[in-house]
């Protein structure tokens, strides 16, 4: 076991900190959205015969590898600690942003989306770390903070398309990965600089055997959600071998996990029980999210006929919600909210946001689909931030990284499964209640038929919707069970009184900042 040495920062070197913590949250939130919007331009120019084909890989490319990386980063800043792993994460995000703006083919921009993925996994998780470790000894109890994760999703989902759309339709695509390398570069110079994390004077091990078998588990996962049902039957044979060594896979992680000297996502963990539902929730709630953001554009484009451009401006009151609260949580966490209050608070909200979802018609008035997305951020705002800070004030100090990272790691497979789950669930549906063929073909439908399969298609997204809802009201379910107040351990309160000495004469000797 480590020994954590406690940072020495200034209230001003935590200021900068903290704003290099939101401009790079802010590049992980829009790239994940910002590229959707540029497709087009992107198929067009580099491979405008079969490009449209390998888009899925343009997107997934990115989605694999973040997520594949997620449990090493965590154990990285465990181990050798939070600062250089950032630092390592922002540089690879940013050498994958150079290398697909210079991409000459979709093979190379594929490629370098992967690179691009590596590092972005760290750059929301590792980045959380960082957030924790610049709080004084004096915020790291109760529920302020939780503020960061709502605004920034919330601001990132409003730019992202649009900021991307713009980029693409009065400047040239490759802007769209070269606008990372200004802001990226002057994080990294002011981090070097500036940051001074907790470090780690004891050499530990790196379970990358652990860590190898995390990456295989979640990529083929990730594989058999994406392929299956769309571009392989769930009865075919790569469906089926690759579910295999999924299972495989996840058993042979679970038994290094267990018997590992330093696991790179301790099966103690599990033993506290904030931790452990806080990743089940965490989970619930990407999957019950994939299924509410997905299936909404869908509906708003096959059913009512909007362009995807502007039916991405219909996530803009869910953007609202999720700032909205994010302004508010930490004048809540003030007034006697604790995080259970937020948690239970955010599941119920978006219980009844996708139960309204789940009422629309194919005449239902568009101003409904904009109250139940606001209704939809002000819950999901509850809970991106307070329940990363839930598993952080819970978790033991030489696993901070691992168990935030977790938090992450356990969305993004929630979420995987949700968007398998519900696919099948529409398909399954409209085979059922349609005209016959699938959702891909109502477009070219007429007459009485495209009635038809508009009405089986809206019951079949109403059944995607309730079934959404019930996985968030398991989640509401699972937030009850939640202890009313953080139980810190001992030796975390003991950490806590040293850095506090440690940082108090800090504060009154050091020296200010260069200018």
């Amino acid at each position: 076991m480590s020994a954590v040495m406690p940072a020495v920062m200034t209230h001003r070197q935590r200021v900068i900190g903290f704003v290099l913590c939101i401009a790079t949250i802010l590049l992980a939130v829009l790239d994940t959205n910002i590229v959707s919007a540029a497709t087009v331009p992107i198929v067009s120019d580099l491979d405008p015969a079969h490009g449209v084909d390998k888009i899925p890989w343009l997107i997934a490319a990115y989605q694999l590898a973040a997520t594949a990386a997620l449990p090493l980063y965590g154990k990285l800043c465990d181990v050798i600690g939070a600062k250089k792993v950032f630092i390592g994460a922002v540089a690879t995000f940013l050498a994958g942003s150079a290398l697909c703006g210079m991409a000459g083919s979709m093979g190379w921009l594929i490629a370098a989306r992967a690179l691009q993925g590596i590092g972005g996994g760290g750059l929301m998780s590792v980045t959380m770390v960082v957030l924790r470790e610049l709080k004084g000894p004096e915020e790291k109890d109760g529920g302020k903070g939780g503020s960061v994760g709502g605004i920034i999703a919330g601001a990132g989902m409003a730019l992202g398309p649009w900021l991307g759309g713009v980029l693409a339709d009065h400047a040239d695509w490759r802007w769209i990965f070269y606008v990372n390398l200004p802001i990226g570069l002057a994080v990294l110079a002011a981090a070097v600089r500036v940051l001074r994390l907790p470090a780690h004077s004891t050499r530990r091990t790196i379970d990358f055997l652990g860590a190898g078998l995390a990456a295989a588990f979640s990529t083929m996962l990730l594989l058999v959600t994406q392929w299956g049902g769309k571009d392989h039957a769930w009865s075919s044979p790569l469906i089926i071998g690759l579910s295999t060594a999924t299972v495989a896979a996840f058993a042979l992680f679970v038994r290094r996990q267990a018997t590992a000297a330093e696991p790179v996502l301790p099966l103690g963990l599990f033993r506290i029980r904030e931790i452990r539902y806080g990743f089940a929730i965490q989970g619930l709630v990407g999957a019950a999210m994939m299924g509410s953001m997905v299936y909404v554009m869908i509906y708003l484009q096959v059913v009512r006929g909007i362009a995807a451009s502007s039916a991405g401006l219909y996530l803009i009151p869910m953007a609202i919600g999720m700032t909205a609260v994010g302004l508010l949580s930490d004048r809540l966490a003030t007034a006697g909210w604790s995080q259970k209050t937020f948690v239970v608070s955010g599941t119920v909200c978006a219980s009844a946001a996708l139960a309204l979802l789940a009422t629309l018609s194919t005449d239902t008035s568009l101003w409904t689909v904009r109250a139940a997305l606001l209704l939809m951020g002000v819950g999901f705002g509850q809970l991106i931030g307070q329940l990363i800070q839930l598993v952080q004030d819970t978790a033991p100090a030489e696993q901070l990284g691992v168990a935030t990272t977790g938090v992450r790691f356990f969305q993004t497979l929630g979420g995987a499964l949700g968007a398998a789950l519900f696919g099948t669930v529409l398909s399954r549906v409209y085979a059922a209640r349609g005209p016959g063929g699938t959702t891909s073909t109502i477009g070219g439908l007429t007459g009485h038929a495209r009635r038809q399969a508009l009405d089986a298609f809206v019951s079949s997204t109403s059944v995607v919707f309730w079934s959404a809802t019930a996985v968030m009201i398991l989640a509401a379910v699972l937030a009850t069970r939640l202890p009313a107040g953080i139980r810190r351990k001992p030796e975390a309160e003991a950490e806590t009184a040293e850095a506090a000495e440690v940082n108090a004469t800090a504060f009154a000797t050091a020296p200010p900042l260069p200018r």
